[in-house]
């Protein structure tokens, strides 16, 4: 059998070497094999050439761990895919409403490397016009930046998200004056967007988005999802670029 098909062979070796040493039975593996048409003596020759192969080939172990998480992370931004996409208030975006590659920031405002990053998606935005760049709020680092996020989605809905979040970045970390001054120089109606902030909208919206990030297990800011792609950290002007690139590939 071995002879006669190695690719099926290597194939079935590596199920059943891979389902002994994980989570299946012996037996269960052994019984897997016979319905396979594999015997006792065909299923240990074939066993002895899969361990052979992986210990000279040891740098394949990590190769098809990255597969499988990737495999599970496309999976997981599936399932939010429509949710994320969608910008909070039809606002709180940049750039094409109609992207052929769309970029979702998770961001705080007291986060330096998402201060970093705003220099990098205003690049992106100016060089390439068929992105679309859709912000969350993902406030965890204090109080400070979650009043700062509320303060964004108040200016999601007066139409000028995109001002706040730039002027929020430049004018430094969150604090009452500097949200204040940010909001102000945005232009934004502070009486209504004080009123907004304390609805329970605006504290649905945060909590929404820390569950998904939950969900996609990032462990800080900024994150991003581009396509089926998630990345935590300030990745910079390359690492976006080379993201989008393989988004558009993809499709």
């Amino acid at each position: 059998m071995i002879m006669a098909g190695g690719g099926l062979a290597i194939a079935a070796a590596a199920a059943v070497w891979f389902s002994q040493t994980g989570s299946a039975s012996s037996a269960d593996a052994s019984a897997q094999a016979v319905a396979a048409g594999i015997n006792s003596q065909e299923q240990a020759a074939i066993e002895a050439i899969v361990r052979d192969y992986i210990l000279k080939n040891p740098e394949i172990i990590p190769e098809a761990v990255e597969i499988l998480q990737n495999r599970e992370k496309a999976s997981a931004i599936n399932e939010v895919r429509e949710q994320i996409e969608a910008p909070y208030a039809g606002k709180a975006f940049a750039g094409n409403p109609n992207g052929d590659v769309t970029i979702v920031e998770y961001s705080d405002f007291a986060c330096p490397y998402c201060k970093q990053t705003t220099a990098a998606i205003d690049r992106l935005l100016k060089e390439d016009k068929n992105i679309k760049v859709v912000f969350r709020e993902l406030p965890i680092l204090s109080e400070a930046s979650n009043t700062a996020a509320l303060m964004a989605l108040a200016a999601a809905k007066q139409g000028k998200y995109y001002e706040f979040h730039k002027t929020m970045f430049a004018t430094g970390r969150p604090t009452p004056s500097t949200i204040e001054a940010a909001a102000s120089e945005t232009g934004l109606d502070l009486s209504a967007a004080r009123a907004f902030m304390k609805s329970a909208e605006a504290t649905e919206e945060i909590q929404s988005n820390i569950a998904v990030a939950r969900r996609l297990q990032f462990t800080g800011t900024p994150a991003f999802v581009i396509g089926n792609q998630s990345q935590v950290g300030a990745v910079g002007y390359d690492g976006l670029k080379e993201m989008v690139a393989k988004a558009r590939g993809s499709k």
